[in-house]
């Protein structure tokens, strides 16, 4: 079964309690939480029962006694409080004098059963389905106050009076971006301040809308706090979900599935419902809860005998068409109508197309029923019966006046006390008849105060809808302006990298000797990779900066004080020779030492630097090569002299000890 309400598609929480009493400590709730589709069931605390609505936000929280979530009218009242504004607490059941939950659920066809989670459950099912009662404990007005959020005894070294004034001007100057935020968003309030020494000790704004409509935030911030309430009623209001609907079009489709289909006087689409399941005294309970038809009509020719026995069992008014509709025409006439399948498509077109048949009658009955009477129940009479307007109408309007008796007698003087009250009579009957015009003048109106009222409540809505057009434009040229920056900054380091990749080319066309390009007195050149200091960081710098790979030049600037560690990594990379400045420190010279690194200074190399990279003489890079190599000859001699003279002497310290 599937019914078109307000509450369809929107996440419903079924709740009732599973285990404990809600006047103890810790209660359990059988908890069922639905969409219209996927249904998910849990046990929960108090506690997570609260969590999960705040995170979650449903549109309704159903249940079968409200105080089954709260202890007390106190407790309710702070239950109520505590929901999003979004939330409706609803008791499917009724309202302060509820009914059971087995007979509700039987009368809307909704599964029962004994078990907390059936029971919750059938909660969900009822409130999906517009059935049962909101639970208010506060109206659409919100009160946001704005106040001094410290007291003004003192000020801690400012004196007294300027530490109050700088709190009254905060305060004044916080209530005032409370009311041009309130304006923007084009809501009504009233505001009441309270001036004081140097601005406002408080302001009040009553707001007609609800906290979530507010764009102001409840919030405490040094002078300032703003608080935000909203007000409450003199007790708990019970409002049905759904409002009885008089009188009705009914549109039928019945078969394996039946589809009905309900519009209103003025051809508005009230409902539509489809069901695989109810007979038809189930459909004809259901058209009963929503309304009286006036028009009973179906899409084909003859009419159905099901439809036949419905339009009977209300005494109402037939139409069928005076051939089947076709698809096409069908769809046409609900293209604009919502429904699920096609089953409500057929009953929903035949109420359409039975409404603008009977649309300039229903105006002409309407026209000529006095405004002190219900024009649907004219309607439902002429249109049901043979009656004329006039006769339904004088029916309705039947006083308890009879028909005066007939005397034969000959009439008789008047006494002075019978002429009196004949003329208050009369008096009487004209004060009657001008209280009627001046009825037809109030009804007139209301009417034009509701038209204008709707005009406004639209304009109110179009003023709404540009204050957030106008946000989202501010915030887009924002977040374009940031754009933009971030565009100018990416092309600044574009720009820098295009010129370090100019670099990096030309020390590749230096670092190639075949390059075609390359001039003939450059082909003596050899890049040499700077590092500004012998650590870690420097080499690592450079490494990510240019490279350094096996055979390069590495030139150190400062090649003081570096350790074993520092001088392993540059060793590892094993550059062609290091050329420095500064002296080594005796471990990095023996680890580049013993890893044959050549090392020599830089002064005896002509190096000519372009910005970051530089280049020398090839002739010059290996004169220090050689010279390295003779150095290190000399040196291996004299390491392998002195192990000799140490072995030497280790032998003869032996000899002498034997």
């Amino acid at each position: 079964m599937s019914t078109r309400t307000s509450a369809l598609d929107s996440l419903i929480f079924g709740v009732d309690v599973q285990s404990g009493d809600v006047r103890g400590d810790a209660p359990s709730y059988a908890l069922v939480a639905t969409d219209g589709e996927a249904m998910e069931r849990d046990v929960v605390s108090r506690r997570k029962l609260r969590r999960r609505i705040r995170s979650a936000e449903p549109a309704i929280v159903a249940t079968d006694n409200t105080y089954e979530l709260a202890e007390d009218k106190g407790a309710l009242v702070a239950f109520l409080r505590e929901l999003p504004s979004g939330t409706k607490l609803v008791q499917v059941t009724g309202d302060e004098r509820p009914e059971p939950l087995s007979r509700v659920a039987a009368r809307h066809g909704v599964p029962y059963g004994k078990p907390p989670m059936k029971e919750a459950e059938a909660a969900a099912r009822l409130a999906a389905r517009n059935v049962g009662y909101e639970v208010s404990a506060f109206t659409d007005t919100t009160e946001v106050k704005v106040a001094r959020g410290r007291s003004t005894g003192g000020g801690g070294g400012w004196s007294e009076d300027r530490f109050t004034r700088r709190i009254h001007g905060s305060v004044k100057k916080a209530a005032r971006e409370v009311e041009s935020e309130l304006e923007a968003a084009g809501l009504d309030f009233e505001r009441d301040v309270t001036e004081k020494y140097g601005g406002f000790s408080q302001a009040l704004f009553e707001v007609e809308a609800t906290p979530d409509e507010i764009p102001v935030s409840a919030r405490r911030s040094g002078d300032v706090r703003v608080e935000i309430e909203r007000e409450r009623r003199d007790g708990i209001e019970y409002r049905p979900l759904a409002t009885r609907r008089d009188h009705v079009v009914v549109g039928i489709d019945p078969g394996t599935t039946t589809a009905v289909a309900l519009l209103d006087l003025d051809g508005s689409t009230l409902d539509v419902y489809s069901t695989r399941t109810a007979d038809t005294a189930e459909v004809i309970e259901w058209i009963i809860e929503h309304g009286r038809p006036v028009v009973v009509a179906a899409d084909v020719e003859p009419m159905p005998e099901t439809v036949e026995k419905i339009r009977r069992s209300f005494d109402a008014g037939g139409w069928i068409p005076e051939r089947d509709l076709p698809v096409d025409r069908k769809l046409h006439r609900t293209r604009e109508e919502p429904y699920d399948n096609d089953h409500e498509r057929d009953a929903l077109a035949a109420a359409l197309f039975a409404f603008d048949d009977h649309v300039d009658q229903f105006e002409r009955i309407a026209a000529r029923t006095p405004p002190r009477l219900d024009r649907g129940e004219v309607i439902a009479r002429v249109v049901g019966g043979d009656d004329s307007v006039e006769a339904v109408v004088d029916d309705l309007t039947d006083d308890d006046d009879g028909d005066e008796e007939s005397t034969d007698h000959d009439p008789r003087e008047l006494t002075a006390e019978e002429k009196k009250i004949k003329r208050l009579k009369a008096r009487i009957d004209r004060l009657e008849g001008h209280i009627d015009d001046l009825e037809e003048t109030v009804d007139r109106k209301d009417d034009r105060v509701e038209e204008l009222e709707s005009e406004l409540s639209a304009a109110r809505r179009e003023e709404r809808k540009e204050a957030r057009e106008r946000r989202e434009v501010t915030r887009l040229e924002r977040e374009n302006e940031r754009l933009k920056r971030e565009l100018a900054e990416a092309e600044t380091a574009n720009e820098e990298l295009d010129a370090k990749l100019e670099r990096l080319k030309e020390l590749w066309k230096l670092d190639h000797s075949n390059f075609a390009d390359v001039a003939a007195e450059e082909q003596d050149l050899v890049p040499v990779k700077p590092v500004e200091q012998f650590t870690t960081d420097a080499i690592e710098a450079a490494e990510a900066d240019y490279g350094i790979a096996a055979g390069d030049v590495v030139y150190l600037r400062d090649a003081s004080g570096a350790g074993r560690s520092t001088a392993r990594l540059l060793a590892d990379m094993e550059p062609r020779v290091v050329l420095r400045d500064g002296g080594l420190s005796e471990q990095a010279d023996r680890v580049l030492f013993d890893d044959e690194i050549p090392v020599g200074p830089a002064d005896d190399v002509a190096i000519r630097e372009v910005d970051e990279l530089a280049v020398a003489k090839e002739s010059d890079v290996e004169a220090v090569v050689d010279d390295w190599q003779r150095r290190a000859d000399e040196r291996r001699r004299e390491r392998k002299a002195e192990e000799l003279d140490r072995l030497i002497s280790e032998h003869r310290a032996r000899d002498t000890d034997d």
